[in-house]
This record gives C-alpha cells, sequence and structure tokens, in this order.
C-alpha cells in the first residue's frame, strides 16, 4: 500500500512539473508576443521603421506611415483622432533605443532577431514566405459577375487648386483656400464643380474663393443621388411639378 501511495505521489509530482514547463512556456510566448505588439506600428501592424512620436498624444508610428496624415489641413491622430501640429512631430529615439535592444523570434523560422532587424529578416526568410504563398486568396462575401468600375471619380476629397494641397474634404478646401490664398487673383477649375456629373473641368472662376462660401456651404452628397440618369432625373422633377399642379 505504502509502494502504491508512492508511486502516485512520483506521478502527481510529475505532472505539476509538466503543467509549470507549460505554464512557463506560454508565459514566456506570451511575453515575447507583447514585446512585439508593443514595438508595432498601429497602421502597417508591423515592427516600427524609423519610428515617430505626436508630441500631443504621445502615440508613436512609422515614420514613413505616418506621412500622408501631415499633409491635410487638420491633422488628426490616426489613433486616437486627437488633433495635432504636423510641425510637432519628432523622431522616437527611446523607441529605436528598445528596437536595438529586445529580441523576438522570426514568424517563420523561429530565430531570435532584434527587433530592428525584423523587417528585413523577415523579407528574406523562406518560412515566411512560404507561409505568405499559402494564404488563402481573397474571395468576396458574394459571388457577382458585376465588373467593378475603374473610373468612378472620388467626390471625397479634392485638391487645392492653388498649390495642389490634396485629401481636404469640401469643408477643409473652404477653410485653406480662406487662409492661405484669400488674395490669390488667378482663375482656377473649381475641383468640387469638376468632380460632379455635370461639371465642366475646363472652366475656370473668376472668383473661386466666393464661389466657394456661395455653391459649397453644404455637401453635394446630402442632396444628390449620383447613380440617377441626368434625363431620368429631369423626367421624374417635371412629372412632380405636373402633379402638384
Amino acid at each position: 500500500m505504502a509502494m502504491f501511495r508512492s508511486f502516485v505521489s512520483a506521478a502527481q509530482l510529475r505532472q505539476h512539473h509538466q503543467q509549470d514547463a507549460q505554464q512557463s512556456g506560454s508565459a514566456a510566448a506570451a511575453s515575447v508576443e507583447s514585446i512585439e505588439a508593443q514595438f508595432s506600428c498601429p497602421i502597417c501592424l508591423e515592427v516600427y521603421h524609423k519610428p515617430v512620436s505626436i508630441a500631443a498624444c504621445a502615440h508613436t508610428f512609422c515614420g514613413e506611415c505616418l506621412q500622408p496624415c501631415l499633409h491635410v489641413a487638420s491633422p488628426l491622430c490616426p489613433l486616437c483622432r486627437m488633433p495635432f501640429d504636423p510641425k510637432k512631430v519628432d523622431r522616437c529615439s527611446a523607441a529605436e533605443k528598445q528596437l536595438s535592444s529586445y529580441k523576438a523570434p522570426c514568424r517563420g523560422c523561429n530565430k531570435k532577431v532584434t527587433l530592428v532587424k525584423m523587417r528585413s529578416h523577415i523579407s528574406s526568410c523562406a518560412k515566411v514566405q512560404e507561409q505568405m504563398a499559402n494564404c488563402p486568396k481573397f474571395v468576396p462575401v458574394v459571388p457577382t459577375s458585376q465588373p467593378i468600375p475603374s473610373n468612378i471619380p472620388n467626390r471625397s476629397t479634392f485638391v487645392c487648386p492653388y498649390c495642389g494641397a490634396r485629401n481636404l474634404d469640401q469643408q477643409e478646401l473652404v477653410k485653406h483656400c480662406m487662409e492661405n490664398h484669400r488674395n490669390d487673383p488667378n482663375r482656377v477649375v473649381c475641383p468640387v464643380c469638376s468632380a460632379m456629373p455635370w461639371g465642366d473641368p475646363s472652366y475656370k472662376s473668376s472668383n473661386f474663393l466666393q464661389h466657394l462660401l456661395h455653391r459649397h456651404k453644404f455637401s453635394y452628397d446630402t442632396f444628390v443621388d449620383y447613380s440617377i440618369d441626368e434625363e431620368e432625373a429631369l423626367q421624374a422633377a417635371l412629372a412632380l411639378s405636373l402633379s402638384e399642379n
């Protein structure tokens, strides 16, 4: 009986050791994952490359990933949407030092690599390339035989006709032109009008700022159905006016 108890105790002891080892391994894996996640850009989801930090909210991104946000009239942090001054975006030297200090295993070959070298390692790792090649291809949720149109004009954001500033919505375009081009005498094409189905891309406004303030106080998207044919819209309006009479 004593011998049986001794055997059971030894088995239980081995089981506890195995559980402890598994928990230690899981904790170590979680620690490695959390380190890589801690130094990953919220935009590209990869390890930081030349990280920069926004002074207003202290959020960090890859320098290249944040670039598009710096060229709009009123920049917002991509993560928290806080307004920020593009001149107050600085190189994050603290993150760069940590990237050179910490190591993490490659997601393909499991080799430990310093985080600062992780991107270049992954791009040349045969295991990672094999994983990417075996990823399932994108399939539409609902199969369709309809062709996807490629010539749909962008009616959400516009380019300033004076200086070429991009990604301005209608209100930002008005504000940008009033603040930066109030005294510009040049005749320019209205980017909002030219994007509309009825717009003339060659017509230049003699007073573009007055045109903006009077013609574009509201967004066309609120009132216009772009999918309807112009002739159909005219006939519908005519029929409505006749029915009211």
